[in-house]
């Protein structure tokens, strides 16, 4: 009995010693939740207005006849078929964030099986070190990847790395590229996003006579218009994906402050589980005891 008591305790000092961690961490993941989220929803703002003048500015030079040759990123193709697709997924670094990860990794698995049954090929490019060691590990090649742009998001890095699947979209190696990431929807739940940033879903049939004739200019035509386009393509693009990155990054300190805050309360249940099982081995311990002194007094009676 002494020996069980003994483990019970340790047990019990093992266990608010866990719990201990889990509450730091909660308290970080809730500290940087903070700035990443002002920081997702002025990026989303920012986001939604770039699309929004980018979309009407593409409409507009369209509907004047500045079609693109078949090497430019703005080129329409209505007729090309989709052989390959470039999938970019983000994930995190580290773990102890619930079903973040597997949350994405399901979607990205769901839309490789989805393009199979096609016959469409498909190219895997891996933000997050959690991704990429899944895919790995189930020797799923990555044409790309980067363990170090998902917890610290860089405009830059950014750039660099989704400029590699817009080039060989422009070559004509891949006829699609589509970014995966688990977004931030509130403090308590996360949102799988997909977003297809190329070819840009632009409908020449429903470019009308209004539109022409609307007289209003977002941009002043110029010599080097096709080259400011090219420009301004390239900066929607590259700014889509520190977007996503920074949306993933504030949904995945969500999921890991929920998941540590759940780990913390677990934590306290089997504290209050063991000592109260602590409790009653101590008493039976006792009673034990007094059952024997009591049988030795009468025995010596």
């Amino acid at each position: 009995m002494g020996n069980s008591l003994k483990e019970i305790r340790k047990e019990i000092a093992s266990i608010k010693n866990i719990q201990k961690t889990t509450r730091a961490m909660k308290l970080v993941a809730n500290s940087k939740l903070r700035k990443a989220v002002e920081a997702a929803k002025r990026s989303r703002i920012y986001a939604e207005k770039l699309n929004e003048v980018f979309n009407e500015i593409i409409q507009k030079t369209l509907s004047n006849g500045n079609l693109f040759e078949k090497n430019d990123i703005l080129f329409v193709d209505k007729d090309r078929a989709v052989k390959m697709v470039d999938i970019v997924f983000i994930t995190s670094d580290k773990g102890l964030c619930g079903a973040f990860n597997s949350n994405t990794i399901k979607s990205v698995v769901a839309l490789m099986n989805e393009y199979k049954k096609q016959d469409i090929k498909v190219r895997l490019r891996g933000v997050g070190k959690t991704g990429i060691r899944y895919f790995n590990f189930n020797e799923i090649e990555l044409c790309d990847e980067s363990d170090t742009l998902s917890s610290n998001p860089s405009d830059s890095a950014a750039s660099e790395f989704i400029m590699k699947a817009v080039n060989d979209y422009v070559e004509g190696i891949t006829d699609k590229v589509i970014i995966v990431h688990n977004g931030f929807k509130n403090m308590l739940s996360q949102e799988i996003q997909h977003a297809e940033i190329l070819p840009f879903k632009v409908d020449l049939d429903e470019i009308t006579t209004k539109t022409r004739d609307s007289g209003e200019m977002l941009i002043e035509p110029t010599d080097n218009e096709k080259q400011i386009l090219d420009e301004l393509v390239r900066q929607y693009i590259n700014y889509n994906m520190f977007y996503a990155l920074i949306d993933s990054l504030a949904a995945e300190l969500s999921a890991r402050m929920q998941a540590m805050d759940t780990a913390t309360k677990n934590a306290s249940e089997l504290v209050r589980d063991l000592t109260i099982k602590h409790n009653k081995a101590r008493q039976a311990a006792i009673t034990t005891e007094l059952v024997e002194i009591n049988a030795g007094v009468e025995a010596m009676k």
